[in-house]
């Protein structure tokens, strides 16, 4: 059993998802997302993602992190905001002594579907089926988080 937690790495919202790899397959453990308040300063946002995924890692005691890689943006704003939480993020992990793993969009497309353009329908489709749930995961952050965690155990050399 080796558990993964994917992240799909945003300001106001932040989507984590957590699975266990094992030889029979991998399966659903938790997902969500982790919520800022809009028109409070980057610190507190930050402070408040960072704040919870301790808490989360600290729960779940996940072996490794999945995290979705920025692809240039065309919004340079916004592509600034995302990478400070990426940044609070990379930090919680190694804080907690956990490997790192990141792959971009089309990667995880890819890992996912075999096709690096698929849109937002297919890939939550394909998480629904891979981890056998009855119904898509919501919100979408969750389950860019998953497919990140996903993507994560079928592209690795996990020893299960």
């Amino acid at each position: 059993m080796f558990k993964i937690l994917g992240i799909d790495p945003g300001t106001g919202i932040v989507g984590f998802g957590l699975i266990n790899a094992q030889t029979g397959g991998l399966n659903l453990i938790d997902a969500g997302v982790i919520r800022t308040r809009a028109g409070q300063s980057d610190e507190v946002r930050l402070l408040t993602i960072y704040d919870e995924l301790n808490q989360l890692i600290h729960y779940h005691k996940p072996d490794c992190v999945s995290v979705e890689r920025l692809f240039f943006a065309r919004n340079v704003t916004t592509a600034m905001t995302v990478s400070q939480s990426r940044g609070v993020i990379l930090l919680a992990a190694i804080q907690a002594k956990l490997k790192v793993a990141e792959y971009t969009p089309l990667q995880i497309k890819m890992a996912i579907t075999g096709y690096g353009r698929a849109d937002k329908k297919q890939m939550q489709e394909m998480v629904r089926v891979i981890l056998k749930l009855e119904t898509v995961p919501k919100p979408d952050d969750a389950a860019d988080a998953l497919a990140a965690a996903i993507t994560h155990a079928q592209t690795s050399a996990i020893n299960m």
